[in-house]
C-alpha cells in the first residue's frame, strides 16, 4: 500500500503539479479559502472531490463523526481550527457535512460497538445531545432509518455547538458568516442541504424521501438557531 502512495506522489509531480504549477506557486504565498468544511474522517469522503473544488478552496476539519465539541468542553484541535478559520482566514461559510453509513454514529447508537475503544467512546460523548434526542423522539425507528435520522440530527446539533464558539458567535452577529448542514449519500453521490424554512434536507430541486427527521418529525429544536439572519442559511437549489 505504501508503494502505491509513493507511485501516486510521483504521478502527482509529473502530471498534476506540472499542469497546475501556477496554482501551486500562488498557493505557496498564501491561502484564501472562503469555506470551512467540517466532515468525517471516513476514507470514503473526499471534500474536494464531492464539491469539485481546487486546493486552497476549502479549509478542512475532519474527525470521527464530524463532531464539534461545544466551546469549553475541550481544548483540542477542533477549537483552534475553527477559531483560526473564522478569525484569521475570515471564512464566509461553515459547512458541516455528515454522510450515510457513518461508523461513528453507529457507535453512538450502539455503545457496545466501541466498548474496546475507550478513546472513541470518550469522543462520542460530545454527541450525547444527539443520542438523547434520538432516544426521546425516534424510539420507534430501527436499522437504517434510525441511523439516517441520527446522522441528520447530529449534523444539525453540531451547528448549534458551533455557535457556542466565540469567534463564530461574533461573526454571526456581524452577519459575515453563514452555517450550512449537509449530508452526503455515498451510494448515490448526492448531497442534501438542510432548509430551515421547510425543515427538510433538499438536493438539486428535489426533496429527500421522507425520514424521521425531515417530514414525519421535523427537528423543532432548531427553530431558534441563528445564522446571521436568525436562521440557518438556505442553500440555493438548482
Amino acid at each position: 500500500m505504501v508503494q502505491q502512495l509513493v507511485s501516486g506522489v510521483h504521478r502527482f509531480r509529473s502530471e498534476v503539479f506540472r499542469r497546475q504549477r501556477e496554482l501551486f506557486e500562488r498557493l505557496a504565498k498564501s491561502q484564501e479559502p472562503r469555506t470551512l468544511f467540517v466532515t468525517c474522517s471516513d476514507s470514503r469522503i473526499d471534500p474536494n472531490l464531492i464539491t469539485h473544488t481546487q486546493p486552497g478552496d476549502l479549509f478542512v476539519l475532519r474527525n470521527a463523526g464530524n463532531i464539534i465539541p461545544a466551546f469549553g468542553a475541550t481544548s483540542g484541535g477542533e477549537v483552534a481550527t475553527i477559531e483560526f478559520a473564522v478569525t484569521a482566514l475570515e471564512v464566509r461559510d461553515i459547512v458541516v457535512c455528515g454522510h450515510s453509513h457513518c461508523g461513528a454514529m453507529k457507535g453512538l447508537l450502539h455503545p457496545e460497538y466501541v466498548a474496546e475503544m475507550p478513546a472513541v467512546a470518550e469522543w462520542l460523548k460530545h454527541a450525547e445531545a444527539t443520542r438523547r434526542i434520538i432516544r426521546s423522539k425516534y424510539s420507534y425507528l430501527t436499522g437504517e432509518s434510525l441511523l439516517d435520522a441520527t446522522i441528520e440530527e447530529n449534523v444539525l446539533m453540531q451547528l448549534e455547538h458551533l455557535q457556542t464558539h466565540p469567534a463564530v458567535a461574533v461573526a454571526l452577529a456581524q452577519d459575515r458568516l453563514k452555517l450550512h448542514a449537509w449530508v452526503y449519500e455515498i451510494s448515490s453521490g448526492e448531497v442534501f442541504a438542510y432548509d430551515d424554512s421547510s425543515q427538510q434536507f433538499l438536493t438539486l430541486g428535489e426533496i429527500r424521501p421522507p425520514s424521521a427527521v425531515t417530514l414525519n418529525n421535523p427537528s423543532a429544536h432548531l427553530v431558534d438557531v441563528r445564522s446571521g439572519d436568525g436562521k440557518f442559511h438556505r442553500d440555493e437549489v438548482a
